[in-house]
């Protein structure tokens, strides 16, 4: 028998309690802010004026929005994330911190269509098979400005492999892939944005250990080009 519903049973996001417990966490202010958050914030601090739409692409549940808030940047917060579960959890805490649940969707990058002013997308795109199709869509989408933060280096490499901090019995691979850093600020350039990369102020730029193998994260900072700006 053929169905349609196996989005969810392979998605690693939905497996493991560990990451829904932190998760809950974050929403509740009860865990420490990410580094990466942090700065990410602060490079969109200068960018964002009052009322401009952000959308956090692969939001987990929405825990960046604090980033945002405790700060005074004044964005109009979406988060989308492609694990239903972890956007049920902000759906049900962030409210109480003044995000409407509404602004939490269940959504991968793909679905996405439309118009925003700014884009952040933070540790999603080395865990998908490849960067093109997503970043594309967010590029299209982003009036302004586009933040990424993700394992780029010289020479891409792209990894298919054991995820072995699910839960108990569960056996599913996730990609591990570090980008070629050339390429991917070629690519975003391309799409008519000026890009520049920024140290990872949590590794220092050094590599780090995540689920057992090497991360290079890196920050780019994509700016777009004001209409029929030449790129040369």
């Amino acid at each position: 028998m053929i169905r349609g519903d196996g989005w969810k049973p392979y998605c690693i996001w939905e497996h493991s309690a560990t990451v829904r417990d932190l998760y809950l966490r974050r929403c509740r202010r009860e865990a420490e802010e990410m580094t990466s958050h942090r700065q990410a914030a602060e490079l969109l601090a200068s960018r964002i004026k009052p009322g401009e739409t952000l959308l956090d692409a692969g939001c987990g549940s929405g825990y960046f929005y604090h980033a945002l808030s405790s700060r005074g940047i004044p964005a109009e917060y979406w988060g989308v994330d492609a694990a239903p579960s972890l956007i049920e959890i902000g759906r049900a805490v962030l409210p109480v911190y003044g995000l409407p649940s509404e602004r939490l969707l269940p959504w991968r990058i793909e679905d996405l269509d439309g118009l925003v002013d700014h884009t952040v997308c933070l540790n999603v795109l080395s865990n998908i098979d490849n960067y093109h199709r997503p970043l594309e869509r967010l590029l299209r989408m982003t009036r302004r400005s586009l933040i990424v933060r993700e394992s780029l280096k010289q020479g891409a490499e792209y990894h298919y492999v054991r995820d072995r901090f699910l839960d108990p019995d569960v056996r599913l691979n996730v990609h591990v892939n570090h980008y070629d850093v050339e390429d991917v600020c070629a690519f975003i350039r391309s799409y008519g944005f000026t890009v520049r990369q920024v140290i990872d102020e949590r590794t220092g730029g050094k590599p780090e250990d995540v689920i057992g193998y090497p991360h290079y994260w890196t920050f780019l900072v994509a700016d777009r080009l004001p209409e029929g700006t030449s790129r040369s």
